[in-house]
């Protein structure tokens, strides 16, 4: 286990004035500052935002999971009837915490957004809504809606079942693509970092040769080119992480009103990701460099 770690980690810990025996790389080395510091950035809004659309839609799960309703559809002189007969079949109901019928003025204030604060219900067939709050365990909707059709023949159980699930499935969706865009970035950026590599070493190809004649190693060369590049790629990293986390923070609080455009950032525990970001950018580079180091001084040799 030590001689692996040694071997991970023993150019890092070479001694700087190793790289002195590199050339300055010039635009390639910018190029590797850059090329870090703009996927880290954006892999820190990669991981915003898929974390933010998880918990949002989780929080809409949830909140439909503990709620139902009741669509009474029936004329107007027997509705009132039928949704007394409703709420009683509620009360005797194990597993409904509490129920409720909406007046005209609130479910006037639901189709409010669709067809205006004008909208006169009196002159609409519209059904009566019933609120179902539902405790943790549940209610048993399959026995409920038998009670229902025997009772109150108008009455229709909507258990949000239909819109839950694909909230579910969405906030799983969403995470999973935020890994997959943090995968695709760390690919681009280790691409990147192998054509910086593959060009400083072919541009010094002839003190490469040099150094071969006074006796280094090629170990010894890899380990300087792996050294420079992997501690600028982390740098970089690291400087693109804090961008983008200054960028997070100036971005809205969450919000009710503001629904999915508020609230994309992190929370609790999870700040502590996005640092996560420059050492997964400098084993990255650290690989990449060491196999293009490797391999191009077996094409010089």
């Amino acid at each position: 286990m030590r001689g692996l770690v040694a071997a991970l980690f023993g150019p890092l810990r070479a001694d700087a004035k190793a790289d002195r025996i590199v050339p300055p790389s010039g635009v390639t080395g910018h190029l590797v500052v850059l090329a870090a510091a703009a996927m880290a950035f954006l892999a820190v809004f990669a991981l915003a935002l898929s974390l933010a659309s998880g918990r949002l839609a989780e929080r809409w799960g949830d909140e439909l999971a503990q709620s139902a309703t009741i669509r009474i559809s029936a004329p107007a002189e027997t509705r009132a009837a039928q949704t007394q007969t409703a709420l009683r079949i509620l009360e005797t109901t194990a597993g409904v915490a509490f129920a409720r019928a909406l007046d005209m003025s609130e479910q006037q204030a639901l189709l409010a957004p669709w067809f205006g604060d004008d909208l006169d219900l009196a002159s609409l067939p519209v059904p009566q809504l019933i609120e179902i709050v539902q405790e943790d365990g549940g209610f048993d909707a399959t026995g409920l809606r038998l009670r229902l059709e025997a009772e109150v023949p108008g009455a229709v159980l909507d258990d949000h079942a239909q819109w839950r699930a694909p909230l579910v499935e969405a906030a799983g969706r969403l995470k999973t693509l935020g890994t997959v865009s943090v995968v695709l970035l760390a690919g681009v950026m280790a691409a990147m970092v192998t054509l910086a590599a593959n060009t400083a070493l072919a541009a010094n190809a002839q003190v490469i040769g040099v150094l071969r004649l006074v006796g280094a190693s090629d170990s010894h060369i890899a380990n300087a080119f792996v050294r420079r590049f992997t501690l600028r790629a982390t740098a970089g990293a690291a400087g693109g992480c804090v961008i983008g986390l200054a960028a997070v923070l100036m971005l809205p609080r969450a919000s009710d009103m503001g629904g999915f455009l508020t609230g994309l950032g992190f929370q609790g525990l999870q700040w502590f990701l996005p640092v996560l970001i420059p050492v997964i950018a400098g084993a990255v580079a650290f690989c990449a460099t060491a196999w293009a180091a490797r391999r191009v001084l077996r094409e010089v040799a």
